[in-house]
């Protein structure tokens, strides 16, 4: 049974970083103001939503089949207080730190119509610290950082991300002054 618990909790972590870049690209391209043509607005929006909200449900998978793992002998505090973990404590602690920080964006993000857009935002900004600390995470604390596959996966993962990061700081059309159907004025 342990087993299963280890190649779950390994496998579940490796999707979520996926579908947390996933995420943060869409986050970086739906702020740009420039539409994604096969998506759209919304369905930028919506895939931006589900790709986090899956994520963020991955990871907690990840923990938790972790902490049951006998293997693994996660302890409650490793799990809550970042850089107190007996094995690795750096890479654990990055690991506990991307879940403290996932956990206070997603629950101000599920009560952005209570908290108010300037507390949304302001909190949100954090997932462009999320995002590298668990990737950080996942390179020197996981068992497959060392793999051929992995090591594309996140190369992948950086080269997505800078690319969108690049794109969202090119000026748009507008920014330009150009404009994609121009006016024809009558002479």
């Amino acid at each position: 049974m342990s087993a299963a618990f280890w190649a779950l909790g390994r496998g579940t972590g490796v999707v979520a970083l996926v579908l947390f870049t996933v995420s943060l690209v869409l986050g970086i391209v739906a702020r740009s103001g420039r539409p994604v043509p096969w998506l759209g607005r919304f369905g930028t929006s919506d895939l931006h939503r589900t790709a986090a909200l899956t994520g963020t449900g991955l990871v907690l998978a990840h923990v938790g089949t972790l902490y049951f793992d006998p293997y693994a002998q996660l302890r409650l505090v490793d799990v809550v207080f970042p850089f107190l973990g007996a094995y690795k404590p750096l890479w654990l602690g990055l690991g506990t730190l991307a879940l403290d920080l996932l956990g206070v964006i997603t629950v101000v993000s599920l009560l952005r119509h209570r908290v108010g857009p300037r507390v949304f935002k302001a909190v949100h900004w954090g997932t462009y610290a999320l995002w590298p600390v668990a990737l950080m995470h996942a390179l020197g604390n996981g068992t497959n950082a060392g793999s051929g596959w992995f090591r594309a996966l996140a190369v992948v993962c950086i080269s997505a991300v800078v690319t969108a990061v690049g794109w969202r700081l090119t000026p748009s059309y507008g920014d330009r002054g150009w404009e994609r159907n121009p006016r024809r004025t009558a002479v």
